[in-house]
């Protein structure tokens, strides 16, 4: 069990998914997030916190033993927005974490960083990165950050290419890229418990029927996904019909993201 695990973005929908599932895993919860989160438990505490702030960062992470980084901006956004978030934020986490003892890391990044392979390509850890969008360039930041610091001051992360972690899936592709929160969280107990993480890079989904990536690569860590989109298909398939096979959400792995233009502050 962990000392103190802390959490970014945690009032963000997968983060209020893996909550309560942690209470096993962390002596006690440190939450942060720049909106309030109101339901904070016994064993919970809130930090308000915007990861564009370099100090305020630095004491965030004082004193944890575990991070799970859920924090900064999930959707395509101005540059502005994602560059304060998802560049600055991260940069200062991982300069707080250099600086703190080096705590294991689990990076959210996204399924958005190969988000423009095809659907009909199956991918592993090796796949060079393909993004849909400057959400998924900032992931790719972010990656390329984890293991920097992992080479030059031996921080352990976890990068998580998350597919869809919602409470079930919305549509067709997402039968491929769900990721129920009880895999999640298993995901992040075995990475902060193996005796050895390094840097991998991990496709977040369950045990899908239908699915575009590999995690062979990763065994030794361990985590074997236990749900499966399945039970969900003919919900998900009898609301609406099939799309064209050239419609971007049948079409790349990123769907709809692929379809986004580059959104300036104006917009």
């Amino acid at each position: 069990m962990l000392e103190k695990l802390l959490v970014t973005g945690a009032a963000g929908g997968v983060a209020t998914q893996l909550r309560p599932l942690f209470a096993d895993f962390a002596k006690t919860v440190r939450l942060s997030d720049v909106v309030a989160v109101d339901d904070v438990k016994e064993t919970e505490e809130f930090f308000d916190c915007d990861l564009a702030d370099e100090k305020a960062v630095f004491e965030l992470v004082a004193g944890c033993d575990g991070i799970v980084h859920l924090g900064g901006i999930s959707v395509e956004k101005p540059y502005s927005l994602i560059r304060a978030a998802n560049l600055d934020g991260v940069y200062h986490l991982y300069e707080a974490v250099r600086q703190n003892g080096n705590p294991r890391i689990i990076f959210a990044s996204s399924n958005h960083v190969v988000g423009y392979y095809r659907q009909d390509e199956h991918l592993d850890h090796t796949a060079i990165p393909k993004p849909d969008g400057l959400y998924g360039v900032s992931k790719c930041f972010g990656e390329a950050m984890a293991s920097l610091y992992h080479d030059k001051f031996g921080v352990e992360t976890a990068i998580v290419r998350i597919g869809s972690c919602f409470p079930e899936p919305a549509d067709r592709r997402m039968l491929s890229t769900w990721l129920s929160a009880q895999d999640f969280a298993r995901m992040i107990k075995r990475c902060m418990l193996a005796p050895r993480l390094g840097c991998p890079v991990i496709y977040g989904i369950s045990d899908n029927e239908t699915v575009w990536w590999s995690n062979e690569g990763t065994r030794y860590l361990g985590w074997r996904p236990q749900d499966s989109s399945e039970k969900f298909r003919d919900k998900v398939e009898a609301a609406a019909p099939p799309p064209g096979p050239e419609e971007p959400v049948a079409k790349y792995q990123g769907g709809v993201f692929t379809t986004h233009p580059i959104f300036k502050d104006e917009d």
